[in-house]
């Protein structure tokens, strides 16, 4: 393990999903340990609410725009990670600031609801409506709905990527790249880094059974049905046609090869892909910014948005 990355765990709160209650106690408490960074003057941030799917409530949503940004921007919709029973706007404060300054981005980070209390596909029809939505108010917003992206990280991924393959499927809104950030793809859990990582640092085996079983509403296992494609991604059987993609992939993960699988299905079905394995981390290491392996990541992601959103102005297919 990354020595600095190593020396940051003692003193960091484990989330174990077990109990979503005590669960977002403890998200809240990592949170406030990593810090949440008041916005510079560069950045413009306002909170709001926005139309949720047909039937259910409106769903918070907080803008990032950099001031004084030659428009229109391009625009991307971000899905918090947390198991998809923990997590709120917070999470994501620091990283949507860096998109928006570095990346020259117009951020939409969405509160979707939270299971257990609201399983699949409530969370997943919050991260659609809001997608929706920033497309269709893009250039009121200082945007080009023409360069609409969707991005997340871990169960944000899974949300993401489940957004690109309903918005391929018809139900758009075009989208021209998704952005994956060690993401949760299988409910399936047969892989080789779900079995070797059984136990803390932040995210194991356990804390994905509980993650599924709360999303979900039953628990992984011979006696469950198959999850739905958008709930899953990698059980879609065809990746054709989906927009660009970006994963970022964590060694010291359980989620580990699930990713990988997914990134190569993407580049054997012609998917323009740029994948990033990086030893001796583990799951959400970008977030630790004390390690200088956690700050490259992030100056790396920056720039790939940055390479995948002026290349869709250049190009509209996005290739």
């Amino acid at each position: 393990m990354d020595p600095q990355l190593a020396a940051a765990l003692p003193d960091m709160p484990h989330v174990g999903l077990a109990d979503p209650v005590r669960a977002r106690a403890a998200m809240r408490e990592l949170v406030a340990f990593l810090g949440v960074p008041e916005a510079p003057g560069h950045v413009e941030v306002a909170d709001r609410e926005i139309p949720g799917p047909p039937g259910a409530p409106p769903v918070p949503v907080r803008l990032y725009r950099p001031r004084n940004a030659p428009g229109p921007l391009p625009v991307l919709v971000y899905f918090h990670g947390g198991g998809f029973c923990t997590g709120d706007l917070d999470n994501e404060q620091e990283r949507c600031l860096g998109f928006a300054a570095e990346a020259g981005a117009l951020v939409v980070s969405v509160d979707y609801r939270l299971a257990p209390e609201h399983p699949f596909p409530a969370a997943f029809d919050d991260c659609h409506a809001a997608t929706a939505w920033a497309w269709e108010n893009a250039a009121r917003l200082g945007g080009d709905p023409e360069r609409v992206a969707v991005g997340g990280g871990s169960a944000g991924g899974a949300l993401a990527a489940g957004v690109a393959l309903r918005a391929r499927d018809g139900a758009g809104p075009p989208l021209v790249f998704q952005f994956l950030l060690y993401p949760v793809l299988d409910d399936r859990m047969d892989t080789p880094s779900m079995r070797a990582y059984t136990e803390p640092p932040l995210f194991n085996r356990t804390d994905v059974e509980h993650m599924w079983r709360h999303y979900l509403g039953s628990g992984p296992g011979p006696g469950r049905a198959a999850a739905p494609v958008y709930a899953a991604p990698a059980r879609a059987a065809d990746l054709a046609g989906l927009p660009p993609a970006y994963l970022l992939v964590a060694e010291i993960d359980p989620l580990r090869d699930e990713a990988l699988g997914y990134a190569r299905r993407l580049i054997e079905t012609g998917v323009p892909t740029e994948l990033h394995h990086v030893p001796g981390v583990y799951h959400g290491f970008d977030g630790v910014t004390s390690a200088e392996v956690a700050r490259h990541a992030v100056a790396g992601q920056h720039r790939a948005l940055r390479r995948a959103l002026h290349r869709a102005l250049d190009s509209p297919d996005g290739k």
